[in-house]
């Protein structure tokens, strides 16, 4: 068990290099004493961040989260480990080690099973949001303001720490700032990102804001938000281990996989549902294909 466990630290010491001397050069720059709050007003740092705090121009949520009722926990994965479901379309459901429930992009179904405590929303088209959530979710987490401006999240809900980074957004009068949000949930020593409805490249204030990504769910349809090559090179610079594509109804997705190069390899699932935990990440970056449409 021992073994195991310094193989892991080993692991993931080795791919963070770079992220962990940047974090540290952060730290000791002016401004970078600057911290995030938990919902009881204790620090809770972001532990996918890298470089955030030193770039200038980074994209950052406002740090005043609601407060958090605690409940009873709700059985669903195993201690260390986060349930991922493809529910349809742009909605994945993630369920932490301590049974918190998230729907992306919700649209007003998330699956079967019990309502989610959070669901996060995008405004690109109906298949992203609904003006009439499910009363019972206690978090509803809009991707953009609709007062103007950026949306600005970040909380804690349980075990899982939420934050959000603004992109903008094609509309009938052009690009909208700020439109669209990657959401990004911490939860088990995982960094897991939902990048919404993507519709630009990001920028490396973007890539400091948002940190480290263990998983990433990314739109792979190749028009609606940007083409395939543009969107591989989004994943080549995220670097994430798991890739998990959405949008799936247009491009092939053995072309987007092809386009992601030698570096990543494809793994094809007969279920809708994956476990994953730190140590069972793989040692290349995976494509993960879980079952649905």
């Amino acid at each position: 068990m021992l073994n195991v466990l310094k193989a892991v630290l080993g692991r993931v010491r080795e791919k963070w290099r770079p992220a962990l001397l940047a974090t540290a050069i952060a730290a000791s720059s002016p401004g970078a004493q600057a911290q995030s709050l938990g919902n009881e007003g204790d620090p809770v740092p972001s532990q996918c961040l890298a470089m955030a705090q030193s770039l200038p121009g980074a994209i950052y949520a406002r740090f005043d989260p609601p407060a958090y009722a605690a409940k009873p926990l709700k059985a669903a994965a195993k201690p260390g480990v986060v349930r991922i479901t493809y529910v349809t379309h742009s909605t994945y459901l993630i369920e932490t080690p301590e049974g918190i429930r998230i729907a992306t992009d919700y649209a007003g179904w998330a699956g079967e099973g019990p309502t989610p405590d959070v669901v996060t929303m995008n405004k690109a088209h109906s298949s992203h949001n609904t003006s009439f959530p499910d009363p019972n979710i206690r978090y509803v987490l809009r991707g953009w303001d609709p007062e103007g401006g950026p949306a600005r999240h970040t909380l804690t809900v349980g075990d899982v720490y939420i934050r959000n980074v603004t992109t903008d957004i094609r509309s009938g009068a052009g690009m909208e700032k700020d439109g669209n949000s990657i959401f990004i949930f911490e939860t088990a020593n995982l960094c897991i990102g939902h990048l919404g409805h993507l519709h630009h490249p990001l920028t490396p204030q973007h890539f400091a804001a948002i940190g480290r990504l263990d998983i990433v769910m990314v739109p792979v349809d190749g028009g609606l938000t940007m083409s395939q090559e543009r969107m591989s090179e989004v994943m080549k610079r995220l670097q994430a281990s798991i890739v998990l594509p959405m949008h799936r109804f247009a491009m092939p997705m053995d072309r987007f996989i092809a386009l992601m190069g030698e570096n990543f390899t494809a793994d094809y699932r007969d279920s809708d549902t994956m476990e994953v935990s730190l140590s069972t990440l793989p040692r290349r970056p995976t494509v993960v294909v879980l079952q649905g449409t």
